[in-house]
C-alpha cells in the first residue's frame, strides 16, 4: 500500500455544528486502514462517503477538476475544509495520483482537447486520441486504462454513473489487473454491486456512528440487487 492509514481528528475541527463536521460519522475520531490495493466506500447518499473521499484526496495533495465556483445563496465556508483535520500514514513518501467523478469528467476532456490543439502529444497519456471524439463509456475506459498504469493513488467517486453493466465488468477486470502489479492503489465510493465484486478488496460500510469493514454479500448494493432479481416479477406491470 502507498497510503496505509487515514485518521479524521475531531480535535482539529473548527466547528462541530456545521457540515461536514456535524455528520454522525464524525462524532469521534475516525480511523481508516488500507490493507488491499483496492478499498471501497459504500453507504446511502448523505452518509459522508464522498465527503471523506474528497477530503482524503485533497490531503494527498491531489487536484480535483471541477467547474468554476458560482455564487451561492447559502454559502458554507467550511464545506471543503475537512481535509485539514485528516492525518495520513504513508508507507514511504506521498505519491501523485488523480480524482475522478463523472460530473466533472466531461469538463476535463474538453480542457484536454484544448491542450491537444497546441500539443497533440498530450493525448498519448490518455489512450492516444481525443476523449471528446469517443462515446462517454469509451472515453472513460480509455482514460482509466492509460492513467492507472502510472504509479499512484487513485480516487473514484461512483464511476458506475456513466458505465453500462458490461463496461462496469470491464472496469473490475482492469482494476484487478492493475492492482496486482503493485504500482497503483484505489479508493472508490460506489453503489454498484458489480464493481464491489472485485476479489479481495476491502469494503467499508458507512453508518451513522462510524464505518466498519464488511463482506461483499453483506453490502447493501448486493442485497438490494439480489432481492430485486429474485423478486423481479413483483415489479413488472401487467401487460
Amino acid at each position: 500500500m502507498h497510503l496505509i492509514k487515514a485518521i479524521v481528528n475531531t480535535g482539529k475541527f473548527p466547528v462541530t455544528n456545521c457540515y461536514p463536521y456535524n455528520l454522525g460519522l464524525f462524532k469521534q475520531n475516525l480511523e481508516i486502514v488500507f490493507t488491499h490495493p483496492v478499498t471501497f466506500f459504500v453507504g446511502e447518499n448523505g452518509c459522508g462517503k464522498t465527503t471523506l473521499l474528497r477530503a482524503i484526496a485533497k490531503r494527498c495533495k491531489i487536484y480535483i477538476w471541477e467547474f468554476a465556483e458560482r455564487r451561492r445563496y447559502d454559502y458554507n465556508p467550511y464545506e471543503d475544509n475537512l481535509y485539514q483535520a485528516i492525518d495520513l500514514d504513508w508507507s514511504a513518501e506521498n505519491i501523485p495520483g488523480s480524482y475522478f467523478d463523472a460530473r466533472n469528467f466531461e469538463f476535463f476532456t474538453k480542457i484536454l482537447d484544448e491542450w491537444a490543439t497546441a500539443d497533440p502529444g498530450q493525448l498519448k497519456y490518455f489512450g492516444g486520441k481525443s476523449l471528446v471524439a469517443q462515446s462517454h463509456g469509451q472515453s472513460l475506459m480509455s482514460y482509466f486504462r492509460s492513467r492507472y498504469e502510472i504509479k499512484g493513488i487513485y480516487f473514484l467517486d461512483e464511476p458506475e454513473t456513466a458505465l453500462s453493466p458490461k463496461t462496469q465488468i470491464e472496469l473490475v477486470r482492469l482494476l484487478s489487473q492493475i492492482s496486482m502489479k503493485g504500482k497503483a492503489q484505489f479508493i472508490i465510493a460506489t453503489h454498484s454491486p458489480i464493481i464491489l465484486a472485485l476479489a479481495g478488496a476491502t469494503i467499508y460500510n458507512f453508518e451513522s456512528n462510524g464505518i466498519r469493514a464488511i463482506p461483499y454479500k453483506n453490502s447493501e448494493p448486493y442485497i438490494v440487487y439480489k432481492n430485486f432479481i429474485n423478486n423481479v416479477d413483483t415489479y413488472l406491470l401487467d401487460s
